[in-house]
């Protein structure tokens, strides 16, 4: 026999539903079978499997270890995840992590092979007990907000399902406040407020900004103000009030300041000049984040205001350049 107790993050959902992710090579029709004849009970009682799940419910499993086994796959205990011991937090609670990724890395897999911040995040709580591995038969922590590979900053992962439920409502409604760093081409000294409409290619993984509406396309927004310039350069601070994909890379070269770094948009003669540094790739970095007033568990973080401190080369990049406005602006947000 084996028991499990409902922990918070499963609680709220259907029986059979949770019974489908614990045993997730078992056929629906074993598992209502199973329920039908009481060798799985909830509460030491016969379950239909429509019953929702509480907190601190018992589920018995009256099942041969091997069938117990065989069923789960041996999903929690054969799946590895590798331990990043510079994994930076920026801030962590019962509910989410705030973590600062470097550029190159994923934040999600693209395919079954790649290791990406997601399996990061999880072997981190399981070396530090925040979950286990039967609790991964159930529940999976993941992130709320994806950045491009080679973007590095702010990224919010949920640890509990409250977590990851309130901080993806935030993100899908906006109430949260994303600003970013990026160094582009050119001279701007003004704070602008930009709107256009963004069309993505599927096929070659790019977009299209435009002034006009077209099929498929989608309205975006960009607010950005500079930090610190000189003659060819600009520190930029943007706040991304639309978060599509490319946005901010894309949508800065439509009006002639791309990204430095940026090859699939920028200007590669502009870029060549910055090699020197390592710059092989968009430098963008997620900075700052806003809360807003937020609902419970999540109360503690209303209105505070969280930053990513900028990644080498963006620190040597803002450090050595000769700005004609704005060095000290500049240099703190170094700090």
């Amino acid at each position: 026999m084996r028991e499990t107790i409902i922990k918070e993050n499963e609680s709220g959902q259907r029986l059979d539903k949770y019974l489908k992710k614990y045993l997730p090579q078992a056929p629906g029709s074993f598992i209502y079978k199973m329920l039908r004849k009481k060798n799985i009970t909830l509460n030491g009682k016969k379950a239909a499997g429509q019953e929702k799940l509480n907190t601190g419910d018992s589920i018995k499993f009256f099942l041969a270890e091997e069938t117990i086994d065989k069923f789960t796959g041996n999903a929690a205990a054969s799946e590895s995840y590798p331990v990043k011991k510079d994994l930076e937090i920026i801030y962590e609670d019962d509910n989410i992590l705030l973590i600062n990724k470097p550029a190159g890395m994923l934040s999600q897999k693209a395919k079954k092979e790649d290791v990406s911040l997601v399996e990061y995040v999880i072997g981190y709580l399981l070396s530090n007990g925040s979950v286990t591995k039967e609790e991964l038969l159930t529940f999976h922590p993941g992130i709320c907000n994806r950045l491009d590979r080679n973007t590095s900053g702010m990224v919010v992962a949920g640890k509990s399902l409250a977590g990851l439920q309130i901080m993806g409502e935030a993100f899908k409604e906006r109430t949260l406040a994303k600003y970013y760093l990026c160094l582009v081409k050119g001279c701007i000294k003004e704070t602008s407020h930009i709107r256009g409409y963004l069309k993505k290619d599927e096929k070659t993984n790019k977009v299209m900004i435009s002034r006009k509406m077209s099929e498929g396309a989608a309205a975006i927004e960009t607010e950005y103000e500079p930090v610190a310039y000189q003659k060819e350069l600009t520190l930029l601070k943007v706040h991304l009030i639309t978060g599509r994909t490319h946005q901010i890379r894309a949508h800065l070269a439509s009006i002639g300041h791309p990204l430095m770094g940026d090859y699939k948009y920028g200007n590669i003669s502009w870029n060549h000049q910055y090699e020197t540094y390592g710059v092989k790739a968009q430098m963008l970095h997620s900075y700052e984040l806003h809360f807003p007033q937020m609902p419970k568990p999540l109360e503690d973080l209303s209105k505070n205001v969280f930053q990513a401190r900028v990644p080498g080369k963006f620190y040597r990049l803002i450090k050595e350049t000769a700005w004609e406005h704005g060095t000290q602006e500049a240099l703190e947000v170094l700090h």
